[in-house]
């Protein structure tokens, strides 16, 4: 009898130590994620001010159709068709729609 309730402790015990290795593992991604894309956001803030620093625009050809959306005042077809094009989240295409027509 002893050694039931010691193999129903590991049946139990394994997928708890399963779940906790893959909550530990999301966690940890999610962390280098965020701070991953932390360090992306100032780098491409130091590429934009040194862009206007140096009074340069660069335009990627897949890009023309956003900014003529964002110039003709069509933001939220600017920012799908910024999303489509390089797959950035809803956040970082609405700033980028807003710089374009801020820079009007």
């Amino acid at each position: 009898m002893h050694n039931r309730s010691n193999g129903k402790s590991v049946d139990i015990l394994t997928p708890l130590v399963v779940f906790l290795i893959g909550i530990t593992t999301i966690v940890t991604v999610e962390s280098r994620a965020r701070r991953l894309d932390k360090r992306v956001r100032g780098l491409e803030y130091k590429i934009d001010a040194l862009l206007k620093h140096w009074e340069l625009e660069v335009e990627l050809p897949e890009l023309a159709d956003v900014v003529a959306l964002a110039r003709a005042g069509d933001d939220v077809a600017a920012v799908k068709k910024f999303r489509e094009a390089t797959g950035a989240g809803l956040l970082e295409a609405k700033e980028a729609v807003d710089r374009i027509t801020r820079d009007r």
